[in-house]
């Protein structure tokens, strides 16, 4: 058996009982659960956390910073990949566990994490996995990428108090921006999306995220 399938509680009958419970919860798009099946969650995190990867928690990934629960990475893939979306842009690398997930589902994904040891990480991870259709940059999120805008659909992984102007400009018409929104305690995940130059909001529900931080370190 390879490491990508585990043994124990990272055993494929661990990963179908993560499954039945985000079918539970309403994930519906097929394409979504497969990679959530098949992404070796594992190997995002500590070993001594990995007996922990398939429950739906979010879990330390270290400096300060988590690796999402499933069912919120498939909910806001789910809501971010409608019609296939070509360029996406991703703030907030992290592990790399998100932008495993999306990668197989769009054409190209434009990824900026703030934190170089966790960039670095992820970038050898994805290669590991032969995941070639990923640019990354260190850089502050609430930047975007300009250069590589617009984009057809761009997920942010950690949460401003306010959606950032810069962002709501790099969408292309029709394109959707998925993000949570507010303080510590209080914040919603949304799907914006714009229609000429205006912005049609949509409540998913209620998350909670690391603040999205400005700056590069």
């Amino acid at each position: 058996m390879t490491p990508q399938h585990g043994i124990g509680m990272t055993s494929l009958r661990t990963r179908e009982r993560l499954i039945q419970r985000l079918k539970d919860q309403g994930i519906r798009d097929a394409r979504v659960l497969d990679r959530i099946r098949n992404v070796p969650r594992h190997l995002f995190m500590d070993e001594a956390l990995s007996t922990r990867a398939y429950e739906d928690t979010a879990l330390p990934i270290g400096l300060g910073q988590t690796i999402s629960q499933p069912y919120v990475v498939a909910r806001m893939t789910e809501a971010a990949t409608i019609g296939a979306p070509k360029r996406v842009l991703e703030i907030g690398t992290g592990c790399g566990y998100q932008t495993a997930v999306l990668a197989p589902l769009v054409g190209h994904v434009y990824t900026i994490e703030r934190l170089a040891p966790l960039l670095d990480k992820a970038r050898e991870r994805l290669a590991t996995m032969g995941i070639d259709n990923v640019s990354f940059r260190h850089g502050d999120g609430y930047a975007g990428w300009p250069e590589e805008a617009p984009f057809d659909a761009i997920i942010v992984t950690a949460a401003p108090e306010v959606i950032p102007k810069a962002l709501l400009e790099q969408l292309a018409e029709n394109g959707r921006l998925v993000l949570p929104v507010g303080p510590d305690g209080s914040q919603e995940l949304l799907r914006v999306t714009r229609r000429g130059k205006e912005y049609v909001r949509e409540r998913i529900g209620f998350v909670s995220f690391v603040p999205l931080v400005s700056g590069v370190a």
